[in-house]
């Protein structure tokens, strides 16, 4: 069973100075993961945790997020082989494809090359990276997020890396966007959030999106005693994308309304274990 956690689960931990990408590497390996999947503000220079809050809570506007240099990526590879973990999907922050302006677009695509670039040197096989936009975007808004999906996929084809696209934020938080969006762009892969969908879409969103899905993001936030979710049906999530022949990792993104990060994936990996037997 392949299993990560999505760095986005210790941001909290990662504000306040409590974690880095290394300890990252460390509590992955001591709960038990199969690689690492970290957001990219732990491959960021952050001035301070603010930023790390920021780009948390407001995906679409974390341009901020500058990626730390290639030496410091050395020693992150090095820590990753010695847990003896290797890297999966960077969840890529403020590269989205569209905005409103050309030159931001242009802007937005040489960072994404640029985290491309990161992945490839850290051995990752795929990054996340988003269509912004509108929730409902008019067929000028969906022609430059395909032609730009078709560019970045291209350029990260040439590294060995898949390009995916999360129901996130955005246009792809309604389940019809997204599987038009797939459809539409040969050789884009699906990151499949189990929480992140339109109000009233989530079930809708499960029953068509899940034979689509590379990897997932599986939410949690309120926990019961005996360990269930009380917030979603994390296990019949599970069953669902088994009954679609998922074989892919399964990927914790809890957002623990207690604050304890740490705690918070334990159980989540603890619940996808039981309810994938």
């Amino acid at each position: 069973m392949k299993i990560s956690i999505c760095s986005f689960s210790f941001h909290r931990m990662l504000a306040a100075g409590q974690q880095d990408i290394f300890q990252y590497i460390q509590d992955c390996k001591q709960l038990g993961c199969t690689q690492l999947d970290p957001w990219n503000a732990h491959l960021a220079q952050l001035n301070d945790g603010a930023d790390a809050l920021h780009a948390g809570a407001n995906p679409g506007q974390s341009q901020h997020l500058k990626a730390v240099d290639d030496e410091f990526l050395a020693r992150v590879k090095l820590a990753a082989d010695e847990a003896g973990l290797p890297f999966g999907c960077i969840a890529v922050d403020g590269a989205h494809i569209y905005e409103a302006s050309e030159e931001a677009r242009t802007s937005n695509r040489q960072r994404a090359y640029r985290w491309i670039a990161i992945a490839e040197q850290l051995g990752a096989t795929s990054v996340r990276i988003d269509a912004g936009g509108p929730q409902q975007w008019s067929e000028e808004v969906f022609g430059i997020i395909v032609e730009g999906y078709k560019d970045v996929i291209e350029h990260a084809r040439n590294a060995g890396i898949q390009v995916l696209v999360e129901n996130h934020w955005g246009p792809t938080v309604l389940p019809d966007n997204t599987i038009r969006l797939l459809e539409a762009v040969p050789g884009l892969g699906l990151l499949l959030d189990s929480w992140n969908w339109a109000h009233g879409k989530q079930a809708e969103g499960w029953l068509k999106c899940a034979k689509y899905a590379a990897a997932t993001h599986i939410k949690s936030f309120h926990f019961t005693e005996d360990g269930q979710e009380l917030t979603q049906n994390v296990p019949a999530f599970c069953k669902l994308m088994l009954e679609n022949g998922f074989q892919g990792t399964w990927g914790v993104e809890s957002v623990p309304a207690d604050g304890n990060e740490i705690e918070g994936a334990r159980k989540t990996i603890q619940l996808i274990r039981q309810s994938v037997q």
